[in-house]
């Protein structure tokens, strides 16, 4: 039974293998993993177990014949090693789920834990060189949050009264991609460099009183760390998407707001500069408000309109966006909230924001020689037909000047008298 959340992006090869592997493993449940056989087609295998991941790897990772490495295979960000049962052809990893800095994102429905296979070539001794590239396969395992994930009975716990109501007044923020079309959740997290990310924000609020979700700040990196350098900032002064601004950008809110407790919008897909294939995370601070919150400079969500040249807010007036390039959107004794130094000053609203990552997301760029060979063959189709044309307008005036030759020949002559 296969996952209907889950779907296998597989890696274009070539005959040489110099293609980077750059395809997304998604997995499902406990007992309805979905296995990937070991072959050429599929030289990864993920099973996703009640606490821990396996992954096999085929050393014929590109189909090649050429083995790789499994000194050259690592797992997860903390460079995980190889189990003791690989051997000459496979590569076994089998760590806890919680092990080599995996990821842990919430939904609504599901846990998700994400890691990466990493294959780094490294050359032979006393060799100068490498003879197949990098590549970076990222890798997700889904778990429903709600039943028994466990084959064990659940044994009640019985807790306080106010202990329950605390716990049940929690809100459950989430940031998820989206379809283009925005109808289900977009279950591949690779892009080419020209797609555009459908992003959607929202708090749960089945246990909570309706709210409303707002965007503070979204920032994307090369890692999971927010702190992390290099940095670039897309949503900035509490909800001016700042990306918009940029020449080569569309990025906008989406309009109107699907619902209050959803907050959807776009980024054109882009790299850091000096990386050819980026794994990029973006991380969100995310507050909730009440749900007739008036909209205001704390509590909006502005996109710049370049044929206006003016930011509008997605439901209040547009001049509550004039902070978004001012940059005082907050006044005295506001907080800048997670991102910032220091916390929101109310500790109860502690629990009406969260930081919320989204990623790994891999962005490729355009193969470039397969580019100039598409360029070259097109240059040659152009001349090969206007050569054509040349010769057919050549045999078109010669069969002109000789029909009229002949004409004049057969035209009885005139003779005066």
């Amino acid at each position: 039974m296969y996952n209907p959340y889950t779907e296998d992006l597989k890696s274009k090869r070539n005959p040489r293998g110099s293609a980077l592997i750059s395809y997304l493993i998604n997995v499902g449940l406990v007992g309805q993993s979905r296995q990937l056989p070991v072959s050429s087609q599929h030289p990864i295998n993920v099973r996703c177990m009640e606490d821990m991941m396996v992954v096999t790897v085929q050393t014929d990772l590109y189909g090649t014949g050429k083995l790789v490495k499994a000194s050259d295979l690592t797992l997860g960000p903390r460079l995980c090693r190889p189990s003791s049962q690989s051997t000459t052809t496979t590569v076994i990893f089998q760590q806890p789920l919680q092990d080599c800095g995996n990821t842990l994102q919430m939904s609504s429905d599901w846990l998700i834990y994400s890691t990466m296979l990493t294959y780094n070539p490294t050359a032979a001794r006393n060799s100068p060189i490498i003879r197949t590239n990098a590549a970076v396969v990222p890798i997700q395992c889904y778990y429903p949050r709600h039943g028994n994930v466990s084959s064990n009975a659940i044994k009640p716990t019985w807790l306080p009264f106010s202990s329950t109501i605390s716990a049940e007044e929690r809100l459950s923020f989430s940031l998820k991609l989206m379809t283009d079309n925005w109808s289900a959740p977009r279950t591949s997290t690779v892009f080419q460099l020209g797609d555009i990310f459908h992003i959607e924000a929202s708090v749960d609020t089945r246990n909570h009183v309706p709210m409303k979700v707002f965007i503070d700040r979204c920032v994307a990196t090369l890692s999971p760390d927010v702190t992390s350098s290099p940095s670039y900032d897309i949503i900035a002064q509490n909800g001016c998407l700042m990306d918009g601004k940029q020449d080569d950008a569309s990025s906008a809110f989406r309009s109107p707001r699907p619902t209050p407790d959803r907050l959807q919008f776009t980024v054109d897909a882009f790299r850091f500069i000096g990386s050819d294939n980026s794994m990029i995370y973006i991380t969100c601070n995310l507050r909730a408000a009440a749900q007739n919150q008036v909209p205001d400079p704390l509590n909006k969500a502005c996109s710049f309109s370049k044929p206006r040249n003016i930011w509008t807010d997605l439901e209040g007036p547009g001049d509550i966006c004039t902070c978004c390039d001012s940059g005082n959107c907050l006044s005295s004794g506001q907080s800048r909230g997670l991102f910032g130094s220091h916390r929101w000053v109310k500790r109860a609203s502690e629990q009406e924001q969260k930081l919320v990552r989204l990623g790994p997301m891999l962005v490729v760029g355009v193969d470039r020689s397969q580019a100039r060979g598409v360029t070259q063959e097109s240059v040659s189709v152009e001349l090969w037909v206007l050569v054509a044309v040349i010769t057919l307008s050549l045999v078109v005036v010669g069969l002109g000047i000789v029909a009229g030759v002949l004409f004049k020949k057969h035209q009885p002559r005139v003779v005066q008298k």
